[in-house]
């Protein structure tokens, strides 16, 4: 058996990857570069080639985050949970959304009954630039998309000032 981790030369199993400072959090590169290392450990490390034969896929849900001067919008897409799965925590400044998706379907053809269960647990921590306070978090759930609202602190919010554009 090849061993597929040697592969990868720039990454060693024994390598940790230190946590993102707060200056380069929100860095599209390093977040890029962040995903894939993951994604080659995950394909290298075994797991990868064990989900493409079985066909179940971990759950890892997609996460968008928006920032403008009052605040910071997390929206993360949960299809197939419901609200009552869904624990969303604020521990200083690390928010942390967890949940489990359950997912049963059947199928019946006269006296032959097919049913196929799947249960899986998710956990995505988010390290937020700032501390915030747990009674401004606004979380909301719809059709499928949760969104947490963090409001910034008074001193990191910006105040927009106009400025008028003229032709010279």
């Amino acid at each position: 058996m090849v061993d597929l981790k040697a592969l990868v030369p720039w990454r060693s199993s024994k390598q940790t990857q230190a946590p993102a400072t707060r200056d380069d959090f929100f860095d599209p590169f390093v977040t890029f570069r962040r995903e894939m290392d993951r994604m080659f450990d995950d394909f290298f490390g075994g797991s990868g080639l064990r989900q493409a034969q079985s066909g179940w896929q971990p759950l890892t849900p997609a996460v968008d985050i928006d920032e403008n001067d009052k605040e910071i919008v997390i929206s993360v897409e949960l299809p197939g949970v419901t609200e009552k799965d869904i624990d969303v925590s604020l521990a200083g400044d690390i928010l942390t959304i967890k949940g489990e998706k359950r997912s049963q379907h059947e199928e019946k053809n006269g006296d032959q009954t097919y049913m196929e269960r799947r249960f899986g647990s998710f956990s995505r921590s988010l390290r937020l630039p700032f501390e915030a306070g747990e009674e401004k978090v606004d979380a909301q759930f719809s059709n499928g998309v949760l969104t947490v609202r963090i409001p910034k602190p008074t001193q990191l919010q910006r105040a927009v000032r106009r400025i008028d554009v003229r032709s010279v």
